[in-house]
This record gives C-alpha cells, sequence and structure tokens, in this order.
C-alpha cells in the first residue's frame, strides 16, 4: 500500500516527532510512504524522515509559507503534482492546516481514503466547528484525535481505537501518541534516596511555563537545600532562567545541559527524580510519558491533554496552571515522603505501557489495513 502523509511543516516539534513515529509504524508494516510537507521544513528533520523509510517531497524548495489565493493555488498544483507521481491508497493529513484546505484539495482530486489528525488538547484553536464537523462527515474516513479529551471536544463522543472497533463509512477515534520506537520502559523499580534531582527537558518557552521552574526550585529548595535542579532544553527563556538561577542564590544546586538528541533522552531521564511540566497548554504531553517510562515521577499542569495522561494521585501529580506555589507544594510533598515517591515511580512503569510504540504501531497498521478492506 503506498500512504501519502501530509503535514504543513518538517521542524523539530510535537506533531513532526509524532508524525515521525506514524512513519516508522507503516513502513514497519510494509507500505510505502510519502510524506509531503507543504511549507517550512529543516534539512535536519527531513534527513530524519528519509532514515527511517519515507521519501520526502517538499513543496516549498525555499521553505516558506504561502498564504491567501496563491497558497491554495500553490497546494493545489503541489498536492495534484505527487498524487500522479505516487497514486497513493490513502491520503493521511496531520493537521488540517491551513484552514482544512489540504482535505479539501484532496478529495477534489479523487482521493476516497482521507485520514486526518488533529495534535490539539481540544477543539478551541479552531473557530469554526461547523467546518470541522463537515470534515469528518463528509470528507474523511476517519478523524483521529491524540486524547479522549480532544476528541469529545470536537464531536462530544470518544471511543479509543482497538482491532474491535466497528469501522463505518465515517468515523472518528482517538489513538494515543506514543513512545519513540526504541524508548525502552524500565523493568526494575527505582529507589529514591536525597538529595532528590528535579529536572525539565523542554523548549525553555513561556507556553512551556519554564518561567515558573526556577521561582518552584527555590521554594523547595528552602526545605530542601541539597535537592538539585537539572534543565535540558534551550529556547528563548534561557536567559531569563540564567537570571532567577541568579537571583534566587541557586547556581550551586542547577544544572544546564542544553538541548539533547532523542537518542540521549534516556541518560538524563535515569538523573531525574521528579520531572517537572508546567505548560500553559499542551495537547498530550510526550515528555511526561517518556518520564513515567523511566520511572520518574511526573507532576506537570492540569491543562489540555495533561490530566487525561497522568492519572493525578495514582502515577504522578497535577498543580494548577501557572502556580509556582502549588507546584513547590506539589513537589515539597514528594520528597517528604519517599514511600509515595517510590508508588508513583512503580505505577507509572505500569501504566505507561498503553503508550508504547508497538501497541501505536498496532493500532495504526491495523486501521490502514481496514481501511482498504472496507472501502466505502
Amino acid at each position: 500500500m503506498t500512504i501519502l502523509i501530509c503535514i504543513p511543516c518538517l521542524l523539530t516539534g510535537g506533531t513532526e516527532i509524532q508524525t515521525l513515529n506514524l512513519v516508522q509504524a507503516l513502513v514497519a508494516g510494509g507500505h510505502q510512504v510519502v510524506t509531503t510537507c507543504y511549507f517550512e521544513y529543516s534539512d535536519d528533520m527531513v534527513v530524519r524522515f528519509q532514515k527511517v523509510g519515507s521519501e520526502v517531497v517538499c513543496l516549498s524548495s525555499a521553505g516558506t509559507r504561502v498564504n491567501g489565493w496563491r497558497g491554495i493555488l500553490f497546494l493545489y498544483k503541489g498536492l495534484r503534482r505527487v498524487l500522479k507521481l505516487y497514486k497513493p491508497d490513502v491520503a493521511h493529513v496531520q493537521y488540517m492546516a491551513p484552514g482544512a484546505i489540504p482535505i479539501l484539495l484532496l478529495r477534489w482530486l479523487g482521493v476516497r481514503q482521507i485520514i486526518t489528525t488533529a495534535h490539539t488538547a481540544a477543539a478551541d484553536i479552531y473557530p469554526n466547528l461547523r467546518l470541522v464537523h463537515f470534515i469528518q462527515r463528509h470528507c474523511v474516513r476517519v478523524f483521529t484525535c491524540i486524547t479522549e479529551l480532544a476528541e469529545r471536544s470536537f464531536f462530544g463522543t470518544s471511543r479509543l481505537y482497538n482491532e474491535n472497533t466497528p469501522l463505518n463509512k465515517r468515523n472518528h477515534f482517538t489513538i494515543y501518541n506514543a513512545l519513540p520506537p526504541g524508548f525502552s520502559i524500565v523493568r526494575e523499580n527505582r529507589s529514591f534516596v536525597r538529595p532528590i534531582t528535579i529536572g525539565v527537558v523542554s523548549r525553555l518557552e513561556e507556553i512551556k511555563g519554564m518561567d515558573l521552574v526556577v521561582p518552584a526550585f527555590a521554594q523547595v529548595k528552602k526545605r530542601y537545600p541539597d535537592t538539585r535542579l537539572v534543565i535540558v532544553g534551550d529556547g528563548s527563556l534561557r536567559v531569563k532562567m540564567q537570571r532567577q538561577v541568579q537571583e534566587c542564590d541557586c547556581t550551586e544546586n542547577v544544572e544546564w545541559a542544553g538541548r539533547q538528541p532523542q537518542e540521549r533522552l534516556t541518560e538524563w531521564y535515569r538523573r531525574m527524580d521528579i520531572v517537572l511540566m508546567p505548560s500553559r497548554s499542551e495537547g498530550f504531553g510526550l515528555t511526561a510519558i517518556e518520564a513515567m517510562a523511566n520511572g520518574c515521577v511526573v507532576v506537570v499542569s492540569r491543562t489540555g491533554g495533561l490530566p487525561e495522561v497522568v492519572q493525578d494521585g495514582e502515577v504522578g501529580l497535577l498543580h494548577e496552571v501557572g502556580s509556582i506555589d502549588d507546584m513547590a507544594n506539589k513537589i515539597v510533598s514528594l520528597i517528604a515522603t519517599p514511600e509515595l515517591l517510590q508508588k508513583y515511580s512503580s505505577e507509572a512503569i505500569r501504566y505507561v505501557r498503553r503508550y508504547s510504540f508497538e501497541r501505536y504501531s498496532q493500532l495504526f497498521n491495523d486501521l490502514y489495513k481496514r481501511l482498504i478492506t472496507t472501502k466505502r
């Protein structure tokens, strides 16, 4: 089967990483995969897609965005060229952006088997839900979401997809994002002894709540002076965070690791006991499941898909969005109760298996097979 993956950008973000997961799953399932990027791309990400077995077609050779009516014509010509060359059996659109135009053009160009995935926490980023409902009811065979919360916000109901789920003429399901392939889940239970190491693995940006990390850590350090903080990642807030560290007199307790390649993240997670994810907005929370796979205890904000991915009081703790005090108090409660750290870590290792790449690959390959054998 030839599968066309359509995506607006190939940069380094959560959507691109999950799309890379999808490509690897489909290639492993024996399919020919062609990834078409409309606009911006990085050479590094293009190479990563090629290395896992996908052909990559960048419609904009300069990697620039084309807007308005020119953009529609640009997409039409580019998609028509790709369809004529590869004749895909299925097209899978990552995001509907811009404005569901790629889906409408694919239908106009004769593609009948279309899947789309919304990589968002909720429907509120789409100003016109009637367009979303039109797309789901009339244009695509399957509309997938990355959490049930997101699916309910779009359609009022939700259903986790599995091999026994009925496949109708038009469908919407949830298929969870997954750990990267080869990202192993620890087997042994972690031990937690002081000094405790707190960590973040993130872009250092305001939307990720990174401006809250150092002030919360400073509160924890007042109670437990030997606690350490490891910061993996880079971004526009790095200078501000470094200034916060100096102002809070935490320089000796903070380690800056910078941006790290995916294949080295495990060794950093293994050095962390508690991982923070204080996002102001989060569609799913890949960092949370990566941390849990390594036996870390996660403290995350109550936003987007995180409350669904991190079961509060069972595998980790949720704090109020934007609250430094609540985050600090949750961390202190964990350090004060080592047996709670051990309990959450053990439960997280067991729980996170539902997000394995193997299960993700099995579900999507099953869905594609059923699409072709039950054409409508």
